[in-house]
């Protein structure tokens, strides 16, 4: 008799069937992405925007949270096989992202989205675009401040002795302080006094008596805030400082007289990107109406989609003073080296 009957070869044929049809009875797994962006931005990414992205797009993001220049380093390692597929970087930092390959273009075909944004917003003809538009200016502790500060001049007062937290020029935000110092030694307006880097130094050495600490981690500058150690923080801006005021912390953030900074973060696809389309669409999300008014709420920054309304009280980026960041990043590594050996 033939090893197969007629009743065993019914019962193979039912189990290969069974087999091969399952995969369509249990729902796919999510798609996981992986994006690099600010660590300062994980909190309010992870309990009010990645919910909503999860679930739009039925993915699961992977976020690697740190600073623009890390995330720029990683790329640069990966460069071969990317692990990211979506970064969110400082402008300055996205220009040597797309001189070396590491960000390709998006198009509004792939992205909608992008063909909606103000017109300063989208950049390199869609190399990257600005998915928010944050505000700098002094931070300043209400506890030890009964009034704001009212000029960038108030961080060189002697009875700050001490009391003052600057960034680093690691940090993009370190740029701003150094500005405020180039225009307070030449009298310039920033659109010049941005070119006299020399003056800006000279300045900004004769801030150290007043100094605290200068820092790299902008959490732990605000918690020295919080804590009424420090006084000012100079070159700060909203996406930390008016957080934690939201959060009830005795902190606030002023735009002095002389005037405050536009800070754009940028949001790019990686070349190579693992996740492929899902990629696009998460970028389109970020230039979404719907991902820009929660983040306007959350993270107290100006959208950039232009159906997306401006909440109230919030400045017109229209007045705030944008660099030109070809520049900085041109010499940024030099002022870096700069700075560590003349503030330390």
């Amino acid at each position: 008799m033939h090893p197969f009957s007629r009743r065993s070869l019914l019962k193979t044929g039912a189990a290969f069937a069974a087999t091969f049809a399952a995969p369509a009875l249990v729902r796919a797994a999510p798609k996981e992405i992986v994006i690099g962006g600010p660590a300062g931005a994980a909190k309010y990414f992870n309990s009010d925007l990645f919910p909503v992205l999860e679930k739009k797009l039925d993915c699961k993001v992977l976020y690697e949270g740190t600073n623009s220049l890390t995330n720029l380093q990683k790329m640069q390692a990966d460069k071969a096989s990317p692990k990211i597929s979506v970064v969110i970087m400082d402008d300055p930092v996205m220009l040597p992202a797309a001189a070396e390959g590491l960000i390709t273009k998006m198009s509004s075909s792939a992205i909608p989205n992008l063909g909606k944004l103000v017109g300063d917003a989208v950049h390199q003809d869609g190399m990257w675009a600005n998915y928010q538009k944050p505000w700098a200016g002094i931070a300043y502790s209400t506890r030890r401040m009964k009034t704001a500060p009212s000029s960038w001049a108030e961080l060189w007062d002697a009875k700050y002795d001490s009391k003052i937290v600057v960034p680093s020029l690691s940090n993009t935000e370190g740029f701003w302080t150094l500005l405020a110092a180039a225009h307070l030694e030449t009298g310039k307006p920033y659109k010049e006094a941005q070119y006299e880097i020399d003056a800006g130094f000279r300045k900004i050495k004769t801030l150290k008596a007043n100094l605290l600490n200068v820092y790299t981690n902008a959490p732990q500058a605000i918690n020295l805030l919080e804590q009424g150690e420090a006084w000012m923080i100079g070159g700060q801006f909203s996406a930390y400082t008016l957080i934690r005021k939201a959060d009830g912390s005795p902190v606030d953030l002023a735009i002095p007289k002389d005037g405050g900074f536009s800070m754009p973060s940028g949001i790019a696809k990686v070349t190579g990107a693992p996740a492929g389309d899902l990629a696009d669409a998460v970028i389109d999300f970020y230039l979404s109406p719907e991902a820009q008014s929660i983040l306007a709420k959350t993270a107290f920054i100006a959208p950039t989609n232009q159906a997306t309304p401006l909440p109230s009280g919030y400045p017109d980026p229209a007045t705030l003073f944008a660099p030109d960041w070809a520049f900085i990043a041109k010499n940024r590594a030099g002022w870096v080296d700069r700075w560590s050996k003349e503030m330390t």
